[in-house]
This record gives C-alpha cells, sequence and structure tokens, in this order.
C-alpha cells in the first residue's frame, strides 16, 4: 500500500517531524517582533501576608531596564474567569511565589538583573502549608474536578463491610507533583491599533483568547492568541497562566512588545501541579474473591485563591462490580500554589490507590490479581446503571497476561533473587472516560484539487496534525499529502483545549463533519470556483449526553529489581495493552501510551515535590532535584492494543489515548515492589530511602 493511500490506522509520520528536528518549528519564545523587551517575574519570598512596599530604584538603575510593574502602575484588569490571573492588582500574597513584581527590560540578562535588585517588603502572616487526614479546615466541597459530585452513596458501604468475610483497609499517600513540560510556560505579546496578539505556550489558545478579551475588557474579535507549536503541557498549560496576562499588561504599559518565558524554578508556583492526596480505600470481599463493598475516600488540598478538588475517588465507581459503594472528597485550603491539571488528573492518584488495595486483597485472598479482576467485571457501570458503549477490560488482562508470561511467575514473594537483586512482577488496571468537547472546523477545496483544512486544535506533540489530516482524508477520498492542515490560531474556528485526552474526538468530530460535507457538495458536479468551495461544521452530536458509559481501559504489568543493599529499584520491563476504540495512527499512539507509562513510572520511582512547611515553598523547582525518568530508567517498555469497534463515540470510533498510558502504571509498579520484596510501601515515590528500611 502506497504511503498515498494510507487508511486511518496506518503509522503515519508527523507531518511537523521535519521541522521539530532541523529547529524550524516555532515555539512562543521564538517570535521577535521589532522592539521587543523581556519580563522577568519578582517573586514572592514570604508564605503569606500582604506587600507593604515595593522598592525599584535599584533595579531602575540597572542598564538597559525600562519599567518595573508592580500593583502601583499595572494595569488595571476586570475581574478574570480565573483567580489565579489577577496578578499585581493588590498587595495580597497567598502563597510564596505568587508575582509581586514584573522587571522590563532590553535583555534577558538585564530583566533578570533587574528583578534581582528589586526589594520589597512584607507584613507577614501565620500560614498553613501541611495537609493531613483529620485537618480542622477539611471540608466536603460540592463536585470535584470535571463536574462529580464530591460524594456518591449505592447501597450501604459501611454494613458491608463489617459483614464481610475478608476486608482490607489501607491509606496511601502520594505527595504534590509538578509537570514540567520541557517547555517552560511562555508568551510574548504586543498591541496593535487596540488590537492584542499573544503567542502563548498554551493547550489551547480559544481559551487563552477568551480569558485574556475577559480580564482587559474587551471584545474577543480584538484578541487572536497563536499556539503553533507547544512542548509538552501534561495539563499545566490547560487554562490560562498568569504569563500570558504579564506580558499583555507590560504590552500595554510600554506599547512595545514584551516577551516573558518564566524560569523553571518559577513554575512549581504558578502553573498548576498535582495536589497531595491522602486516600483511605477500603475492600470487602467473600473467600472467593467477589467484592462486596468499596469504599474510596480522598483527603486533599486546594488553594486559599480558589477551590480545586482532585477527583481521585471517581474510578472506583467505574472499575468493578460490587452491590455496596462509597466514594467520597474533603478538601482543605492551604496556604500554597492551586493546584490543577496533571496528566489524567484524578484516575492516575485515585487508581494507584484502588489497584494498590486490589493486589493486597488478591494477596490475603490467595487469588492471582489477575483472576481476581475478571471476577469482578461489571455487567454495566456500576454507579449508573448505564450500559458500556464497550468494555475492554478483560480482553486487555487475557492479552497482557499472554505476551508478559504472566501465569509462568511463582506467586510467592521474595522467592526470586540474582545475587543482590530481588525480582517480582505486579500488574494494575487502567481506565479513563471518553470526553468529548465543543469544536468546529472548515474545509476548503481549491481549484487544483488540493484541500484545507483548519480548527484551532494545538499540538502539544501528539501528533494532532497528522491525526487531524489522516481524518479529513479520509472523509474526502484523497490521499493525506493532498490535505493541508492549519491549526494553533484563535482566529480559526473554535476547538477546544488539548486535555482530558478529549483532542481528536472533539476536533476530529468536527472535521470529519465539515469534510463529509465538502465532499457531498462537490459529488453534485460541476467545476471548482477561482475562490474554491468551503463547508463548515461542529461536532454537536458528540457532545450531546450519551445513554451509554464510554470508557478506555487497559492493563499494565511490570518487572522489577530491587537492590537488597542499597534499596535500589530497577524497571526491567514494562507491559501496556489497552482498548480505546479505533487506534487512527499507529506511530502516534504508540508514542503516546510509552510516553504516559514513561511518566508513570516516575510517579512510581522517581518523582515527588516536598512542601517546605517552614517557608511554605516546594523544594524540588528544578530538574537538578526533581527526577523524570531518563533513558536509562526505561529499558524494555512495550505498548499494546486490542481492537474495538464502538459505534456509539464518533465518526472514527476512537477513544483517548493520551492519558491511559499513565494510569495504573505506578500500582502496576508497586505491586511489583511488593512481589520482589515482600514489602508494601504505601507512599510514592518508592525511593531508596523509603523502601531500604523494608529490607
Amino acid at each position: 500500500m502506497s504511503h498515498a493511500t494510507q487508511p486511518l490506522g496506518a503509522p503515519v509520520a508527523r507531518r511537523e517531524g521535519r521541522e521539530k528536528v532541523t529547529g524550524t518549528a516555532r515555539y512562543a519564545v521564538e517570535y521577535h517582533p521589532a522592539g521587543r523587551l523581556y519580563g522577568r517575574v519578582v517573586p514572592a519570598t514570604v508564605a503569606r501576608g500582604r506587600v507593604t512596599a515595593v522598592r525599584t530604584a535599584d533595579a531602575l538603575a540597572v542598564p538597559g531596564v525600562h519599567t518595573v510593574l508592580t500593583h502601583e502602575n499595572a494595569p488595571r484588569l476586570r475581574e478574570p474567569d480565573d483567580p489565579v490571573l489577577a496578578v499585581l492588582q493588590n498587595t495580597r500574597v497567598p502563597h510564596r511565589g505568587w508575582p509581586v513584581a514584573l522587571v522590563v527590560a532590553d535583555s534577558l540578562e538585564a530583566a533578570r538583573a533587574g528583578a534581582a535588585a528589586v526589594r520589597v517588603e512584607y507584613e507577614s502572616a501565620g500560614h498553613d502549608t501541611v495537609l493531613t487526614w483529620d485537618h480542622p479546615g477539611m471540608y466536603t466541597p460540592e463536585t470535584a474536578n470535571g463536574g462529580y459530585p464530591a460524594v456518591r452513596e449505592r447501597g450501604d458501604a459501611e454494613a458491608a463491610l463489617a459483614a464481610a468475610p475478608v476486608t482490607i483497609d489501607a491509606t496511601y499517600t502520594l505527595g504534590g507533583l509538578h509537570n514540567h513540560p520541557m517547555e517552560p510556560h511562555a508568551s510574548t505579546a504586543w498591541w496593535a491599533d487596540g488590537h492584542l496578539t499573544v503567542h502563548d505556550s498554551s493547550q489551547g489558545s480559544t481559551t487563552v483568547r477568551d480569558s485574556l478579551a475577559q480580564a482587559f475588557g474587551v471584545d474577543r474579535d480584538r484578541v487572536t492568541v497563536v499556539s503553533e507549536h507547544v512542548g509538552g503541557g501534561f495539563g499545566s498549560k490547560g487554562t490560562t497562566r498568569p504569563q500570558a496576562v504579564l506580558a499583555a499588561m507590560a504590552a500595554r504599559l510600554t506599547g512595545r512588545p514584551v516577551h516573558i518565558a518564566l524560569s523553571r524554578r518559577h513554575m512549581p508556583a504558578l502553573v498548576g501541579h498535582r495536589a497531595p492526596t491522602i486516600q483511605r480505600v477500603r475492600l470487602g470481599a467473600d473467600r472467593d474473591g467477589v467484592l462486596r463493598a468499596v469504599s474510596h475516600e480522598v483527603a486533599t488540598q486546594t488553594s486559599r485563591i480558589k477551590e480545586f478538588v482532585e477527583q481521585a475517588a471517581v474510578p472506583a465507581r467505574v472499575m468493578y462490580a460490587s452491590p455496596h459503594s462509597g466514594t467520597a472528597h474533603r478538601v482543605v485550603a492551604l496556604d500554597v500554589p492551586t493546584p490543577s491539571w496533571m496528566r489524567a488528573p484524578g484516575e492516575a492518584p485515585g487508581m494507584y490507590a484502588l489497584e494498590s488495595a486490589m493486589d493486597e486483597l488478591a494477596c490475603a485472598l490467595g487469588i492471582d490479581p489477575v483472576e481476581l479482576r475478571l471476577r469482578n467485571e461489571p455487567a454495566v457501570e456500576p454507579d449508573s446503571g448505564r450500559p458500556f458503549s464497550s468494555r475492554g477490560l478483560a480482553g486487555c488482562l487475557h492479552e497482557g497476561a499472554r505476551l508478559f508470561r504472566w501465569y509462568d511467575r511463582d506467586p510467592q514473594p521474595a522467592a526470586r533473587q540474582e545475587g543482590r537483586w530481588l525480582l517480582g512482577t505486579g500488574m494494575a488496571s487502567a481506565t479513563y472516560p471518553v470526553l468529548v468537547s465543543p469544536s468546529a472546523a472548515s474545509a476548503h477545496a481549491a481549484p487544483d484539487g488540493s484541500y484545507t483544512v483548519r480548527v484551532n486544535a494545538t499540538d502539544i506533540g501528539t501528533g494532532a496534525r497528522t491525526v487531524i489530516g489522516q481524518i479529513a482524508a479520509a472523509a474526502l477520498g484523497t490521499p493525506q499529502e493532498n490535505v493541508r492542515v492549519e491549526i494553533g490560531d484563535s482566529d480559526l474556528p473554535p476547538g477546544s483545549v488539548a486535555g482530558g485526552s478529549s483532542g481528536t474526538a472533539s476536533w476530529g468530530s468536527a472535521v470529519h463533519h465539515a469534510a463529509t460535507t465538502l465532499a457531498h457538495r462537490l459529488a453534485e458536479g460541476g467545476t471548482v470556483p477561482p475562490e474554491g468551495v468551503t463547508a463548515t461544521a461542529g461536532n454537536e452530536k458528540e457532545t450531546a449526553a450519551s445513554p451509554f458509559a464510554r470508557h478506555a481501559f487497559g492493563a499494565h504489568f511490570a518487572e522489577v529489581a530491587v537492590d537488597t543493599h542499597t534499596g535500589e529499584v530497577r524497571v526491567r520491563r514494562m507491559l501496556g495493552v489497552f482498548a480505546a476504540g479505533r487506534i487512527l495512527n499507529a506511530r502516534t499512539a504508540r508514542s503516546q501510551f510509552i510516553g504516559g507509562m514513561t511518566m508513570g513510572l516516575g510517579m512510581a520511582l522517581t518523582e515527588g515535590s516536598t512542601m517546605d512547611p517552614l517557608f511554605g515553598d516546594y523544594a524540588e523547582h528544578d530538574l537538578a532535584s526533581y527526577h523524570v525518568p531518563v533513558c536509562a530508567d526505561v529499558t524494555d517498555l512495550q505498548a499494546h492494543w486490542i481492537d474495538e469497534d464502538d459505534h456509539h463515540l464518533n465518526p472514527m470510533g476512537s477513544k483517548g489515548i493520551g492519558e491511559i498510558g499513565i494510569v495504573g502504571t505506578a500500582a502496576a509498579l508497586g505491586n511489583a515492589v511488593r512481589h520482589a520484596t515482600g514489602a508494601r510501601p504505601r507512599s510514592l515515590p518508592i525511593t531508596p530511602d523509603t523502601l531500604l528500611p523494608y529490607l
């Protein structure tokens, strides 16, 4: 089959691949309008209080410094759609790292020197940054992230747990995690004739446009936000971030373009993070492993700026059949930066706790962990009672066990040893919901036979351009290289944020409808006029409520080696098998699955942010101390999938794949560590210092 006629699912190479490897792909920091200035944030050095004075004389004396924005001279904003964006508007310091000034200069070096010369005086107040299960400020919110009810009860979980022959009652703790994409958050902004243009490192420039228009009190058609190439985000770029507002404020004040790129050490306080969680999971089962009750309770934190509740108990409402269930979230507002989305918010931490507890139950019963999950497969979605549009978990478990040679293992812990290394294997299930957001697209046919598809999608490294081109080409019946794709500009038809594993389903549905409409018009005959023919469409059908429960599923398997002398954990191999509808591009899909699994490895073994209770600051604020996995950590990592023919999703039959790879990975690794050593740490990351006492 030629490259020109490859269908959906084929491993088509990325459209922008050559641009990226040759350095011609332009990111937000790489736009150089004439007269550009550089901005540098001055962060608060107290954990809570207010600014009493900002001394700028020394900073203004630095050669090249033009001005210093403070709460006294910064442009006034209207109330933004996100309180995190109300920067330099008053004297309040809600947490350490909050912007208290912005130095604007001719060069990055001058801006940095000027920021170091700003002297800020504060009136400090007492602060509280420590999450505890029984914190006196803990309360039950109405909803968790995603609009899920914070509390759901089905049956009588407490009574069923008390009566169950076998119970597990375990508490799992996870510290804060930070997204740390390779490209720091950056914006280049300028005003011209009342029109604001911003090149922004964002997962959704339509969202940024709307936020900036509201904050500055201008019509949306007076704002253009471009996010042509984005170097990762993992959720941290899914909402408008302060640097975009600060750049626009400084550009308005100076009358010149202003560029701001947050330094790595400023990012933990300014661009969101995965909130710490304390999770109590209780399982009650018969002696044959059939669940009678599931209880999952979550305590987490938010900031005093706004409420964000990590929805970690929600996956327990989906996974396993049980006549009785109780899931609840509680939250406390602390003097900390505002948490936000991080790859698979809710599912990643929640499934770590649930799948670890399921492994503990399997060990208590002497039942194989794969078999235990198969015995608790639900006929319908447990909490809602809706039928599944498709549920491929059993297929993933069977195929994963076969490929991994799971049943060759000795189930006894600490039974395999090579010298000083203890070997073990573990597994866990994964799930992620099918999400779709409103989007629109246009498809244009030119007289020369070429096509152009326009939609404000964002490619954050996922291959969005490529898959959108494939979807359009399939609908138009033309080779995919005959289709030009325009994305990443808020002046295009509005697209949703690249988040929630919803991008391809949202943009792709709109593109499919627009391209199909165009193909029908062209099929009516006649020549294409000089101006071409254009069709536009939205995805209203796909965003309507569905009578089906729609989820992707997966199964993770891992083998680890644990050094009995040092406590070091080495991952020898990892395997993921996924059921995610129709895979639209085998090459980019495998990349997404493996990327998620790698991030899950970091969550399990290397990544962690430690809150210093004295200073109210995260101790790890660079990549020297916040340890993301590197090539040496990932030796044998494989991703596979099973085919699903699901007609209740979208015209492509696809489910999201960007996040399910991280879900379940940490639990599989933790379960493997338990199998290798007989020890079960219930906190992440499992680092040598935490594991060694068990050995």
